[in-house]
């Protein structure tokens, strides 16, 4: 297991327990023997508060290790004969243990404006290793396209 999905997983044990003690620590038994209703409902406000800040760097930190454009690196496009652009990706993991890969390739036009979207997926590439595959366009275009990479994730 990866240090962000430890640390995920950590924060969701540590939010169910502060959730749940916040919870236990808000009642009263009917005797007076609890706490003040002003003291409870405060306790339970920062509760929520510390659980919820902690659950969002938790899921902060996480999602950080799923974007991994950085890792992805584009070739020269082509245009073959069908009009359908095509370029390689190569994907570099930099994690700890062999990782696939999910990537979105945009096309755009010299205008910027996007004219076709690829998805190519890169399996098992071992732990600081690297690997290509080719992101192939799905519609014919008369013009050369710019690709670019706008979404990699590993998983």
């Amino acid at each position: 297991m990866t240090r962000a999905r430890r640390r995920g997983a950590a924060g969701a044990a540590a939010l169910t327990a502060l959730l749940v003690g916040g919870v236990a620590g808000c009642t009263d038994d009917g005797n007076g023997a609890g706490p003040p209703a002003s003291s409870a409902a405060s306790r339970a406000t920062e509760v929520w508060e510390s659980a919820t800040a902690e659950a969002g760097r938790g899921l902060e930190e996480f999602t950080r290790g799923l974007d991994v454009r950085d890792d992805v690196s584009l070739g020269t496009p082509t245009v073959p004969a069908d009009g359908r652009a095509s370029v390689e990706v190569t994907v570099r993991n930099t994690d700890d243990s062999a990782r696939s890969f999910l990537v979105q390739v945009d096309f755009r036009d010299a205008d910027g404006d996007l004219v076709d979207v690829a998805l190519v997926t890169v399996d098992d590439v071992p732990a600081g290793g690297s690997a290509q595959a080719t992101a192939r366009g799905t519609h014919d275009l008369s013009f050369d396209a710019r690709p670019e990479v706008a979404r990699a994730v590993r998983y």
